[in-house]
């Protein structure tokens, strides 16, 4: 059996970066099944928790807390909801030493919330409802500059 081959002077393909992995928790089902659509359209990973009881689980089982699970590469959540607010959550994260940025959404934030939100190193505070457009920028700037 005769094989042949064939020379190119092509260089090689590189290899496609994974997706980046984004945690989305969110209590209103709608929103949140907007919010899975839109960043799975967009290229990412996402993996999604419905209230604040799921996302205090997913922190507790990360990787700083002794846990297995590997921080996502992004964590977009409300602030509002069942069991831990997003800003308990973040605390949370923050006292575990996991550096992954953190995007909070809220209806209901005044300047004060802004405030604290910043101070426990969100990354941003975007009021709902949000314009899926700002959400993907601000998911790309908090994805390329960790």
């Amino acid at each position: 059996m005769l094989l042949r081959t064939r020379m190119t002077n092509a260089p090689p393909q590189e290899e496609a970066a994974p997706a980046a992995r984004i945690l989305v928790a969110e209590d209103d089902d709608a929103m949140r099944a907007m919010l899975v659509r839109t960043l799975r359209r967009a290229g990412y990973t996402v993996v999604e928790v419905e209230d604040g009881y799921e996302l205090g689980d997913y922190v507790a089982m990360m990787q700083g807390h002794g846990g297995t699970l590997v921080p996502p590469d992004l964590i977009v959540s409300d602030v509002r909801m069942p069991g831990r607010t997003g800003l308990e959550a973040l605390g949370r994260l923050r006292d575990q030493g996991i550096a992954c940025p953190v995007l909070l959404l809220s209806a209901f934030a005044d300047e004060e919330t802004h405030a604290e939100a910043l101070r426990l190193g969100a990354r941003q505070l975007l009021d709902k409802p949000v314009d899926l457009d700002v959400l993907k920028a601000a998911v790309r700037d908090a994805v390329a500059h960790p």
